[in-house]
């Protein structure tokens, strides 16, 4: 009897949080609706601008703190040279901020947090967990010997090897398109290195290894997100963020320890302190930076489970043109910058454009039909919710009518 009762709660509970959900999901449907142009309402169209407008919302929440945490980490790291450290305390504050989250939305909704077992813990999230702490760690500690601009072309090869680790885990299929993206990436990040100034072997080294585990993360990711709890996923965003939380804590202490340790503990700044005012600067930076992290975070699981590991690494494709003029104009390092290197950056950005044109082009030819006023889950960029063997395209995660990870975000 007990059994049957827990089902038959969880069912209801199940239905209350669908209820929720239909509802914020219709006013978002009805918002968008009302700002589409009268000649665009009743026709074909509208299915595409209803997904396009979703996707531009994500996609500018996501180069809001991303662009912003960039810039905010290389004035930190420039007279704080403790990556790695830094990272532990945003990846803790990132944990506390999704357990208080969590707990309101659990007393204030009928939205129940998700409690993963130890075996789908140690077998889906885990391998997550590790891909994405070691791909942020690296990432920061190149920051010690790069620029903003060697950084920013560097990273962006994540979708080469995005590309890569979707086919192995049969996220999206081969095709000739894809070859031409990798080449103009690849070629483009070569002449953007060759013979520059700034160039630092140690930081492009770690930045290319988290560019690899960037591919291992984001794939895995998408595994994870587009599935809901019961097949041990974790749609919700702020889920995901305290499930990957501690594992990434447990991942990086091991390399932060030996690197880092000895001139934590005896920095005038952090333990070996003899101003309380300097400690209070320091826990206060670090604090901002780790709020930056959060709401990173949470913009890029959303954007993901929503979309893409591919559709997040390709929206990049303004977020890399807005970083780099603004390291160009406000950066020193950026007048260092070669015709070749420059050149470079436009290849390797032109590979970035012909894949979202390629995408676009596909969208443009079979858009899903999205009735006015009603709410259908599909985001463009990919189409079904299996590899697409029919075109060159990669898994779109069309998210079902359980799936609430886009309205608890919001709520």
């Amino acid at each position: 009897m007990k059994g049957k009762k827990g089902v038959k709660s969880h069912v209801q509970r199940t239905r209350r949080q669908l209820h929720i959900a239909g509802q914020i999901a219709g006013k978002v449907d009805n918002a968008i609706y009302k700002a589409a142009p009268q000649s665009v309402r009743k026709t074909r169209w509208y299915s595409l601008f209803y997904q396009t407008i979703k996707t531009l919302s994500l996609v500018l929440f996501y180069y809001c703190f991303s662009i912003s945490l960039t810039f905010y980490n290389k004035w930190l790291f420039s007279d704080f040279r403790y990556p790695l450290s830094i990272t532990i305390c945003h990846l803790t504050v990132k944990f506390v901020m999704a357990a208080i989250v969590r707990s309101f939305l659990d007393c204030a909704t009928d939205i129940t947090p998700v409690t993963l077992s130890w075996k789908v813990y140690l077998t889906k999230v885990a391998p997550t967990g590790l891909a994405s702490v070691f791909d942020i760690g690296f990432s920061n500690w190149s920051m010690l010997y790069i620029t903003i601009e060697l950084y920013t072309m560097s990273k962006s090869t994540a979708v080469i090897f995005i590309l890569v680790f979707g086919i192995i885990f049969h996220l999206q299929e081969p095709h000739l398109s894809q070859v031409v993206v990798i080449f103009l990436i690849s070629g483009g990040l070569f002449m953007f290195t060759y013979h520059s100034t700034s160039f630092n072997l140690m930081g492009f080294v770690l930045v290319i290894t988290a560019s690899v585990l960037s591919g291992i993360r984001w794939s895995l990711a998408q595994i994870l997100t587009q599935h809901d709890s019961h097949e041990g996923g974790l749609r919700n965003p702020v889920d995901t963020i305290y499930h990957l939380q501690p594992i990434m804590i447990l991942g990086l202490l091991p390399l932060a320890i030996p690197v880092e340790g000895l001139q934590v503990a005896s920095s005038s700044r952090i333990f070996g302190f003899s101003d309380e005012g300097v400690l209070m600067f320091t826990m206060a930076t670090t604090s901002l930076g780790a709020i930056l992290a959060f709401m990173l975070a949470l913009s890029e699981y959303l954007l993901v489970s929503q979309t893409s590991s591919l559709t997040l690494s390709i929206s990049g494709i303004f977020k890399e043109i807005v970083v780099l003029y603004l390291a160009i104009t406000f950066s020193k390092d950026g007048s260092q910058l070669l015709i070749i290197n420059k050149l470079g950056m436009v290849i390797c950005l032109l590979g970035i454009t012909f894949h979202v044109y390629i995408k676009a082009k596909e969208i443009n030819k079979k858009p899903p039909v999205v009735p006015p006023g009603k709410h259908k889950d599909s985001i463009p960029m990919l189409a079904d919710g299996k590899a697409n063997v029919s075109s060159d395209s990669e898994e779109e995660i069309y998210t079902r009518g359980r799936d609430i990870s886009w309205r608890t975000s919001v709520v």
